[in-house]
């Protein structure tokens, strides 16, 4: 069975592929398909932005099709960047490390620690219109120097909760024990075993 994994960012692709791989799937990417959409995420939850992601690509691929939607909410901000945190930045060509540098820029003047969390909600979409989602959350807390040469986005400010080190510090296995991403999938492959994967008697 093929399963659509509804993302470009290679960071994302490359953890999900791990956590799957062992699974008797075709894991194949919008690129493989020669699909290229643009999923505006008007949504007001994660599991709303998943949600427009994992259906518009199973529309269009006529496959079963996995997507997420995932973001950082630091407790001194009321939980910014949250949902927008891929578009914290202003900036339209926005880096990782303008948003990391912004994020940075909007604490000063709040009192460490910077308590905070990465959250994920994964949406699993049938062609056929079923849906169903999962959830991780990974607690933390941002630290004022970056560290760590693993991962993107936020990773390298973000210092796990369970460890002494940053996202960005931790090797592809250990992250992919520990993440909010990993933990979403962990969530998931059970009912994805179930529904699609199991024998039919």
């Amino acid at each position: 069975m093929n399963l659509l994994l509804a993302t470009g960012n290679t960071g994302k692709l490359s953890e999900i592929i791990a956590l799957l791989q062992d699974l008797p799937l075709e894991l194949v990417t919008p690129a493989m398909l020669g699909i290229s959409h643009n999923i505006p995420e008007l949504g007001n939850t994660y599991q709303e932005n998943a949600a427009l992601k994992a259906q518009a690509y199973a529309k269009a691929s006529g496959l079963l099709t996995l997507a997420d939607d995932s973001g950082l909410e630091v407790d001194a901000l009321d939980g910014a960047p949250g949902l927008h945190s891929a578009r914290f930045s202003p900036k339209p060509s926005a880096s990782d490390a303008d948003r990391r540098a912004l994020l940075l820029h909007k604490l000063q003047g709040h009192p460490p620690p910077w308590t905070a969390r990465f959250r994920c909600v994964v949406a699993l979409a049938a062609p056929h219109g079923a849906i169903h989602f999962a959830e991780g959350t990974c607690p933390g807390e941002i630290i004022p120097v970056e560290r760590g040469q693993f991962g993107f986005g936020y990773d390298p400010l973000f210092l796990v909760g369970t460890t002494n080190h940053t996202m960005a510090e931790l090797p592809m296995e250990e992250k992919n024990q520990l993440s909010h991403r990993a933990l979403a999938i962990k969530a998931i492959r059970p009912l994805l075993i179930e529904l699609y994967l199991s024998p039919t008697p």
